[in-house]
C-alpha cells in the first residue's frame, strides 16, 4: 500500500521543512475548517470517528496491516504488543462512548451545534453554545501512539483544525490514522496536518504557535516548561507532564485463588505498551499477613510475565536501555545474596522482564521495559508515606480490595491527590470518558457562550 502525499510527514526524509511551509499549512487548515468542519453536525463526526475506529480493529483493514508491518521497526514494539494495544485503544472509540464523553463534558452534546440548556439553566431561561479553537497545535511525546491519536479524535469532536507535531521518527501511527480519516472523509482529513521534526526546532515551532489558538503538549516537565514559555500569552496552553502509577493489594483481596488471577492482571498492566506510559505501574504494594505474602505474589507475577513474553514479546531495546536493566539486575542480585528481604526473578538470556521483591517500602522508579517492583507494606498509611516523594505526580492506582474496604481507600487516595483509581488489570485501559490528570477531557479545549434570554 502506497500512501499519497497528503501530509508534511509524507514528504521524503531528505525534505527540509521551512517556517513558511508550517505557516501556510496552518492557514490552509483554518480555511478548510471554516468550509468543511465548523458547521458539520456533531453526530455525523461521531459516526465517522466510530466507523474508522471499527475499521482499525479489522485484521484486513489496509492501514492496520501497514501499521503492523512497519510499526515494530519504527515504534520499537513487537507486532503482538502493537496489535493488542491498537485493539484495546480502538475498542473504546464507539458511537456510544463518544456520545457519553460529549454528554459528560458538555452536559448536552447539542451545545456544539446550537444553544442548548440543561434543566437548571432552563429554569433561568439560559442556554449555552460551545466552540473549539480554530486551530489546535498538538506537541506529541512520541513514546506511545495512543495519546496522539486521542488528541486528534478530541480535536475532530470539537470541530477544530489540527496540526500534530511528532518527534522525529515517531509519526508513523498518527500519520496512518490521519490517512484513514482522510480515506473515510477527505474534507475532514483536509482539516488535519501531521509533521515531524526534532523537538526544540524554534523557527518551526514559533511559526506553528503563532497560528494556533490552542497548544497542547505531552512530555517531560522540562519540555512543558520550555514550550509554555514560547507560546504567545493570548494562546491557550494545555500540558500533560511526567506521571507515575502503582498498584495496591490489600491482605483481604489476596485469597489463594484470587491471587493467581490478580498476578495475571498485574502482569498485563506491566506488559501493555512495554510499560512505557504514565499508566504503567512501577511497583505493586502488597499488604502483610494475607493468605498470599508479598514475596509469593512477586513470584507469581514473575511467572505470569514469563508466560506473556511467549505470547507478546517485549520489543528490542537500544544499548543504553538494556544496560540500565542489566545494571539494576546486578545491584539487586548482590542485595538478594546478602539479605532475605530482597529477591529477584528475571528472564533467562534476555532483559525481557524483571520482578524485584523488597521489604523496603520506599517508592522505586522503574527503568521500565517490564521491570517492576513488589513491596511489602502494613496498610494504606504506610503506602502513602512511602510514596510521598511522588505525591502530585501519581496518575493511576490499580487497586485490589474488598468491596467493604474500597470505599474508604478510594476516598483517602482521592484526597491524597490520585486522579484515577481502577481495578488491577485495567490500569492501561482507561475508559474514553477518563479525565486525564483529573481535568475535563474536552472542557479545557472549549469556549462557552451563555445566552440569557428574557424572563
Amino acid at each position: 500500500m502506497n500512501l499519497p502525499n497528503y501530509f508534511l510527514a509524507d514528504l521524503p526524509p531528505e525534505a527540509v521543512l521551512m517556517p513558511t511551509m508550517v505557516s501556510e499549512a496552518c492557514r490552509a487548515l483554518k480555511r478548510n475548517r471554516a468550509r468543511y468542519l465548523l458547521e458539520r453536525p456533531t453526530p455525523q463526526l461521531v459516526r465517522v470517528i466510530a466507523r474508522v475506529a471499527a475499521n482499525w480493529r479489522d485484521a484486513e483493514f489496509p492501514f492496520r496491516k501497514l501499521a503492523l508491518e512497519l510499526g515494530p521497526e519504527t515504534t520499537g514494539f513487537s507486532r503482538a504488543t502493537l496489535a493488542a494495544g491498537l485493539d484495546t485503544f480502538f475498542a473504546r472509540i464507539t458511537e456510544e462512548n463518544l456520545n457519553l464523553l460529549l454528554e459528560q463534558d458538555l452536559g448536552d452534546a447539542r451545545r456544539l451545534d446550537e444553544f442548548a440548556a440543561a434543566p437548571g439553566e432552563r429554569l433561568e431561561k439560559r442556554a449555552a453554545l460551545v466552540h473549539g479553537p480554530s486551530l489546535i497545535a498538538h506537541i506529541a511525546a512520541g513514546n506511545l501512539p495512543c495519546p496522539a491519536l486521542m488528541s486528534l479524535i478530541h480535536g475532530v469532536l470539537v470541530h477544530s483544525a489540527q496540526f500534530l507535531k511528532c518527534a522525529r521518527g515517531t509519526a508513523l501511527l498518527p500519520r496512518l490514522f490521519a490517512h484513514s480519516l482522510y480515506d473515510a472523509e477527505p474534507k475532514l482529513g483536509a482539516c488535519i496536518e501531521i509533521a515531524e521534526w526534532t523537538g526544540g526546532t524554534l523557527p518551526l515551532e514559533e511559526a506553528l504557535f503563532a497560528e494556533a489558538e490552542c497548544v497542547t503538549a505531552t512530555g517531560t516537565d522540562e519540555t512543558l516548561a520550555s514550550t509554555r514559555l514560547r507560546v504567545p500569552p493570548h494562546t491557550r496552553f494545555l500540558g500533560h507532564g511526567h506521571r507515575v502509577s502503582f498498584g495496591y493489594l490489600t491482605r483481604d483481596s489476596l485469597g489463594h485463588a484470587q491471587a493467581r488471577l490478580l498476578a495475571q492482571q498485574a502482569a498485563r498492566d506491566v506488559a501493555a505498551w512495554d510499560q512505557q506510559g504514565c499508566l504503567s505501574p512501577h511497583l505493586f504494594y502488597v499488604e502483610k499477613e494475607g493468605a498470599v505474602s508479598a514475596e509469593r505474589f512477586a513470584e507469581m507475577l514473575a511467572k505470569e510475565l514469563d508466560s506473556l513474553e511467549q505470547l507478546s514479546p517485549r520489543g528490542p531495546l537500544d544499548v543504553a536501555a538494556a544496560a540500565s536493566i542489566a545494571t539494576r539486575r546486578a545491584f539487586y542480585e548482590v542485595r538478594a545474596a546478602h539479605s532475605p528481604e530482597t529477591r529477584q526473578w528475571c528472564s533467562e538470556g534476555s532483559t525481557a522482564w524483571t520482578v524485584v521483591y523488597e521489604a523496603d517500602a520506599r517508592f522505586q522508579i522503574s527503568c521500565l521495559n517490564r521491570f517492576v517492583f513488589v513491596k511489602e507494606i502494613s496498610d494504606l498509611d504506610e503506602v502513602l508515606r512511602a510514596a510521598e516523594t511522588v505525591r502530585g505526580q501519581v496518575s493511576t492506582v490499580g487497586l485490589a480490595a474488598t468491596t467493604a474496604e474500597a470505599k474508604g481507600i478510594t476516598r483517602h487516595l482521592a484526597h491524597w491527590g490520585v486522579s484515577r483509581i481502577c481495578p488491577i488489570g485495567q490500569m492501561q485501559d482507561p475508559p474514553l470518558t477518563w479525565r486525564h490528570d483529573g481535568r475535563p477531557t474536552l472542557g479545557e479545549l472549549l469556549t462557552w457562550t451563555d445566552w440569557e434570554q428574557s424572563l
